[in-house]
C-alpha cells in the first residue's frame, strides 16, 4: 500500500510505549499493532486526531506517501 503510517517512528520520537499510547487514546493493544505494522486498511479520522492529540504531531508526522515499488 503507498500509504505508510510511521506509528513505530513517532513513538521512539516521543519515548512512549505501545502501550503507553493504547492507554491514552483508549485503543486496543490489537488496533494500534495493526497500525505500526503497516497492516491497517484504512483509519478513522477521529482515532488519528487522538493519536496525533497525545503525540503532539500533526497527521503528516505519521502519514507517508511511497511509491509502489519504492519501499
Amino acid at each position: 500500500m503507498p500509504i505508510v503510517i510511521n506509528l513505530d517512528v513517532m513513538l521512539a520520537k516521543r519515548k512512549m510505549s505501545l502501550t503507553e499510547l493504547s492507554e491514552k487514546v483508549d485503543i486496543t493493544m490489537s488496533n494500534l499493532s495493526i497500525l505500526k505494522t503497516g497492516k491497517a486498511k484504512a483509519i478513522r479520522l477521529e482515532t488519528l486526531d487522538a493519536i496525533c492529540a497525545v503525540l503532539h504531531c500533526q497527521p503528516g508526522d505519521l502519514l507517508e506517501y511511497v511509491e509502489e515499488g519504492k519501499h
